[in-house]
């Protein structure tokens, strides 16, 4: 599956604000503005002015975050579509060829003066909307851990990925199970009667 550059970035940045989420952490992970800009400075959002970031606009990216959000618990292909063409519209879909910073020509989903909750919902909805086109919505997964709610988007070859992170969460599990193995292995058998 061939995945442009611009569809990565919009689906890492909806990973992202996925995991900021009260349910993956424990408590909100986008409290106040400072943080939101965090994300977007992190994120390196183009075309938003982080010092024009308001409340609305925190309460904003909080209900896209629940949009994506349910994109990724959808059962369907068709109810995520739904969803998916719901956000995209919402956000005033705008497709615009654009070669900014240090990027080549790339497409733009958002208008252009689009709020920060606009400009995700219409970049990281169309970056979604690509995978339902290309038949691959089982790559938007959450992380089989049980401790962990994280979502992620399964890039690899063979569709195989299993935990948000290898080395936290795969690795915390397989470390677990390897310690459960060895401590089945040092309890001697149970002593056979005698006849």
């Amino acid at each position: 599956m061939l995945i442009t550059h611009d569809t990565r970035c919009a689906l890492d940045c909806v990973v992202e604000l996925l995991g900021t989420a009260p349910e993956c952490n424990g408590e909100e992970g986008l409290p106040d503005i400072a943080t939101l800009r965090d994300f977007v400075q992190r994120q390196r959002i183009s075309e938003v002015e982080v010092g024009e970031l308001r409340e609305r606009d925190l309460a904003a990216v909080r209900r896209a975050r629940e949009r994506f959000a349910a994109v990724f618990r959808a059962p369907t292909d068709s109810t995520a579509a739904e969803l998916i063409n719901a956000m995209v519209a919402d956000a005033g879909t705008t497709p615009r060829l654009t070669n900014h910073d240090e990027y080549n020509w790339h497409m733009h989903y958002f208008s252009p003066g689009a709020t920060v909750a606009d400009h995700l919902a219409a970049d990281g909805g169309m970056a979604l909307a690509f995978l339902i086109v290309a038949g691959e919505r089982e790559r938007l997964r959450h992380c089989d851990a049980p401790d962990c709610r994280r979502a992620f988007v399964d890039l690899s070859r063979n569709r195989s990925r299993r935990y948000c992170d290898s080395r936290t969460c795969g690795n915390r599990l397989h470390v677990a199970a390897y310690r459960a193995r060895r401590r089945e292995a040092a309890v001697p058998p149970p002593a056979q009667p005698a006849d």
